[in-house]
């Protein structure tokens, strides 16, 4: 029995991971007839690149489904774990696997997105207030700057902080749950390298700004006809 107790955290991380490479920026666009997020503006599958494609309800669904598969993994640990030996450590490594699942999605060539909605539901999944106040300070710092990355870089910065500051007020501190958010905010930092780059040129694209029209752009080798 010791041994499947050690076999359910790590099938559960591997479910996690799947869950996680669920690309719902391509998704999405593929059911409402949009061009490929991957061809046009910054060519990262998100829901702010597909914000940039006019359609506001494809971004509000991927924005949605990109958080829901960071929480519900961790979610179905919480409510259906404890009696398999799945507890804080296994969340901890779920979020992270999903999380990971969506920078590097395997149905999608390992080619994702930079994790911001998914990195927000695995906060969620681990506390609604740690998910809040993170999501709180990404709509402050976007609100005020109008740029999705420098909102994101904010955030990713300072979710462990809060994590640690919550320490005995709101929750109790889990190793396991800090190493994961810590990773993952050193994952976003990363994967926001390019646009750090931008954002001190001055080149960086605001929020609500339109995709320009690529002429390199190919179409996608799924031999669908994109509509305009």
């Amino acid at each position: 029995m010791e041994s499947m107790h050690a076999f359910f955290p790590v099938a559960a991380a591997i479910v996690g991971y799947l869950i996680g490479s669920l690309s719902f920026a391509v998704i999405v666009s593929r059911i409402m007839g949009l061009n490929d997020p991957r061809t046009f503006g910054s060519k990262n599958p998100g829901a702010t690149n597909v914000l940039r494609s006019g359609s506001k309800g494809a971004a509000i669904a991927t924005l949605l489904l990109d958080a829901a598969k960071g929480w519900l993994p961790i979610v179905l640990v919480k409510w259906f774990g404890k009696p398999y030996g799945m507890e804080e450590g296994t969340m901890a490594m779920v979020g992270l696997a999903a999380f990971v699942g969506h920078l590097y999605p395997v149905f999608f060539k390992f080619v994702g997105g930079k994790g911001v909605a998914t990195a927000l539901g695995v906060l969620l999944g681990f506390n609604p207030f740690l998910g809040l106040a993170t999501a709180l300070t990404w709509l402050i710092m976007a609100y005020f700057f109008r740029y999705s990355s420098l909102a994101s870089l904010t955030s990713a910065v300072l979710a462990p902080v809060y994590y640690v500051l919550g320490d005995t007020m709101v929750w109790y501190q889990n190793n396991a749950i800090l190493l994961a958010v810590s990773i993952m905010s050193l994952l976003l930092i990363y994967r926001h390298a390019e646009n750090l780059g931008r954002l001190v040129k001055g080149t960086e694209s605001r929020l609500g700004s339109k995709a320009k029209p690529d002429n390199h752009v190919h179409e996608p080798k799924h031999g669908h006809h994109h509509k305009h």
